[in-house]
């Protein structure tokens, strides 16, 4: 199995809830997208903050599953720290794309730079994923 065939396996509720679709899965890079939908904005169709830093934990949750040591039980996130630049308009999609800056054996760290399909930078995410 893949690493993408084995993200698109696993049952993330929250992930299909909020529609994101992986597209691209290595242990290196982790890339999905999401729509942004009138229920996932705020103030004039404007994507909200927390649906950023949701699609943001799900890409990174999923890179941290696809690189667990073999005795691993899985992931949770112990961190996250958003930097919000710019919006994205109801309508368009958001592309996450998460890429490590550390993998260790108890904790991993991944980035994740949130774009619109045209490249305007939404948000960076960095989140650190605790190994169970």
């Amino acid at each position: 199995m893949t690493p993408l065939e084995k993200i698109q396996s696993m049952k993330m509720p929250f992930a299909e809830l909020k529609g994101v679709t992986f597209t691209e899965a290595g242990p290196d890079r982790v890339v999905a997208k999401m729509v942004v939908r009138p229920d996932l904005c705020t103030l004039r169709n404007t994507i909200h903050g927390g649906a950023v830093m949701a699609l943001a934990d799900s890409v990174g949750a999923a890179a941290t599953v696809i690189n667990l040591p073999e005795d691993a039980k899985g992931t949770t996130t112990l961190e996250s720290k958003t930097n919000f630049i710019g919006g994205a308009k109801e309508g368009s999609t958001v592309i996450a794309t998460a890429t490590p800056v550390h993998r260790g054996r108890r904790t991993q760290v991944w980035q994740t730079r949130l774009e619109t399909e045209d490249g305007k930078l939404v948000a960076v995410v960095t989140q650190t994923q605790l190994v169970l």
